[in-house]
């Protein structure tokens, strides 16, 4: 497929640049009334396309079964299309504070640091983006803090931007990373840090930009459909019988490229490291052998799965890394179901769901998020895909 095959028109006003909010009244004792907001990040709409059929749900039923027009369905209502036995696979990647702001020696400059990861934890050394990248060579010193405790070196180019920097700080590791990551922010994506107001992060992004669930540390963006994902809604899916596999696969920036090559085949994709135990796999393959759904709960677990699956159907061990690209037409090796975001034009994202419920399914789905004010990108609305 073409490139220009993937384009449409995203209204700015259609970018969450925050997690889902809800407005509450809240009535006091002498009749008096308080409307606040709060974050609820299982209340985001849901779009349900019913692969097979083509036919493609926006609204709760009413009372008498049909579709109650205005009242849509909530991201917690996917648990009405699973029940006992299925199974859920999440991508427990943690985020950490990857962007870092701070000076150049001498002339005081301000410079954005972006952490990519850790090349070496004795020699302190990491992987980096720099901006502005003209303003820092070889050689140069950065400044992250005001006492000029925390202090970095630049020892290589790596790429245009890429830079490998290695910390002067004389600490055992763990208090080393502990007071790196107190100096960054939630890495957000560029798209939201630049249309916000203040083109920051806030403190509640650090928890708000991370699965409830996130253990394994090492994610510079966050499994952004793995956030709507809430406490109580992990508890209902526990009650139900519906199961929880794990898998790993630490996000990069390699989702953000865009895509320069009109020829999708032609698009290469940069590497992600990722994991797959032995729980994850005995639990998908026992629902799979049982004849329950599974369900790929984000692009990052597509990858990972059709990464790590055989040409039995059945999951794998994995411990590595995958460039993989999915891309229409593909034929999928393991989840029978799906549940992702609405992205952004041209992304390697939305080629993957529409590879999964079929391009011209997929883009019914998108010609109606955007005519019906769904939101999209990491904070945005999001799109099940089942297999009926």
């Amino acid at each position: 497929m073409k490139l220009s095959q993937f384009d449409f028109k995203l209204p700015k006003e259609q970018v969450a640049l925050y997690p889902h909010r809800a407005e509450h009244t809240l009535t006091r004792s002498d009749g008096s009334k308080e409307t606040f907001t709060v974050t609820r990040r299982d209340e985001s709409r849901l779009m349900v396309l019913h692969k097979k059929s083509s036919e493609i749900e926006m609204y709760r039923k009413g009372g008498d079964g049909k579709p109650d027009e205005g009242n849509y369905l909530q991201f917690l209502d996917m648990l009405d299309y699973f029940g006992d036995g299925d199974v859920f696979v999440f991508n427990d990647t943690k985020v950490f504070p990857a962007r870092l702001y701070g000076t150049k020696e001498k002339t005081d400059a301000k410079i954005e640091v972006f952490l990519l990861r850790e090349l070496n934890e004795e020699m302190r050394l990491w992987d980096v983006l720099v901006e502005p990248a003209r303003k820092i060579r070889i050689g140069n010193k950065l400044f992250f803090d005001d006492t000029s405790t925390m202090v970095a070196e630049v020892i290589d180019n790596t790429t245009s931007r890429g830079r490998t920097l290695r910390f002067l700080y004389d600490s055992p590791h763990e208090e080393f990373k502990r007071n790196l990551f107190a100096l960054g922010e939630a890495p957000l994506p560029r798209y939201v840090i630049d249309n916000r107001e203040d083109h920051h992060a806030t403190k509640d992004d650090l928890e708000q930009f991370q699965t409830v669930y996130a253990k394994n540390e090492g994610a510079v963006t966050a499994p952004s459909t793995g956030l709507h994902f809430s406490e109580r809604m992990m508890k209902m899916m526990e009650i139900k019988g519906i199961g929880a596999a794990f898998v790993t696969l630490h996000c990069g920036l390699g989702t953000f490229h865009p895509i320069e090559v009109e020829d999708l085949t032609k698009h290469k994709m940069d590497s992600e490291q990722m994991l797959i135990g032995a729980d994850a796999c005995h639990k998908v393959n026992k629902a799979k052998d049982d004849e329950h759904h599974v369900c790929a709960v984000g692009a990052s677990v597509v990858k990972a799965t059709e990464t790590a699956v055989g040409t039995d159907g059945r999951l794998k061990e994995f411990d590595g890394w995958t460039n993989k690209f999915i891309f229409p037409p593909y034929d999928f090796g393991l989840a029978d179901s799906m549940v992702v975001n609405f992205y952004h034009p041209g992304s390697t994202l939305m080629m993957e769901t529409a590879a999964f419920g079929g391009y011209d399914n997929v883009m019914n789905c998108y010609d109606l998020a955007l005519k019906n004010g769904y939101m999209f990108g990491c904070f945005g609305d999001s799109l099940l895909i089942v297999n009926d």
